[in-house]
């Protein structure tokens, strides 16, 4: 067995925490994992993991290697994707995480074409909107739809996201069209929570910020759910156009305060600053930047 197969497997229980769960990320049995890592140990002769049945720790030369053997897989990899045939389809397993509703309704068939392209591959992806940790879960890269902020993850920017402000025509006509953001303060609103305060956060023409708080009558952890609620004229839902397009285009919602607009956000493809980035999940990127692009075909419905 390779060195560079026991310094992977030795990388991966680290991020990991434990053998237990390096084995089922790198789809190996709990005893091949050992056996790497014993055999890796033997060839340094040095102990390079403390093992519990729970939990694995550093030792001090341990964190020295760790460190050295993530920049030289990083170093490898780089290698091998600056090499490879471009054209090669691409084998074994990207492990995948997105949002619910981009990734049902965007990135599921962006991936039945990549398949297509690459039959060999396998996929694993988590949908959800709450933010896993990368590295615990053993994910190679996420799609995030955010303000990345000061967030120590890599990212490399795949598509714009735009967000509109809508109800139906009914709610509209039953309870009047808001002219200001204040005048959302005496309207029924559906608001998106992930642990966010119900605040609207508005940016006019001249670069005023306006913050609204609201009372919203229904919360929800799904634009979908509140874009459908919308729909049926429960209120004013604040959505991402790759959410609200179709409902706009049809004129089932219809968009309102367009002389304010909300912040807009980001799609990026995301993963851990210690993992190094396959060459499937590097060509996996370049397909969803190339199929989205700067003019995605959601905000195309105007």
């Amino acid at each position: 067995m390779g060195q560079i197969s026991e310094m992977q497997a030795f990388v991966r229980v680290v991020e990991a925490g434990n053998i237990s769960k390096a084995a089922e990320q790198l789809d190996l049995a709990k005893s091949g994992v050992s056996r790497r890592l014993a055999e890796l140990e033997s060839r340094l002769g040095v102990r390079l993991l403390n093992r519990t049945t729970r939990r694995s720790s550093l030792t001090e030369a341990g964190k020295s290697y760790y460190e050295g053997a993530v920049k030289l897989l990083m170093d490898l990899s780089e290698l091998n994707a600056a090499t490879a045939d471009a054209n090669a389809c691409l084998e074994g397993t990207l492990r995948l995480a997105a949002p619910l509703s981009f990734g049902l309704l965007h990135l599921s068939p962006a991936i039945d074409e990549f398949l297509g392209m690459h039959p060999d591959l396998n996929i694993n992806i988590d949908f959800s909107d709450r933010h896993i940790d990368l590295v615990e879960q053993g994910v190679d890269l996420a799609v995030r739809i955010a303000d990345l902020g000061d967030s120590n993850l890599r990212a490399r920017r795949i598509c714009p996201v735009s967000i509109v402000i809508c109800a139906s025509p009914g709610y509209l006509e039953m309870h009047g069209r808001p002219q200001v953001p204040a005048d959302l303060e005496g309207h029924r609103i559906l608001h998106y929570d992930i642990g966010t305060t119900p605040v609207v956060r508005l940016e006019d023409r001249q670069g005023n910020l306006h913050s609204v708080s609201t009372r919203p009558v229904i919360v929800a952890n799904n634009g979908d759910f509140l874009r459908d609620m919308a729909m049926a004229g429960h209120g004013i839902t604040v959505a991402p156009t790759f959410i609200a397009w179709e409902a706009v285009a049809a004129g089932h919602l219809v968009p309102i305060l367009a002389e304010f607009c909300p912040r807009q956000l980001e799609a990026y493809a995301v993963y851990p600053p210690t993992r190094y980035l396959s060459r499937r999940s590097r060509v996996f990127i370049d397909f969803l930047v190339e199929r989205f692009g700067e003019n995605p075909y959601w905000d195309q419905f105007s």
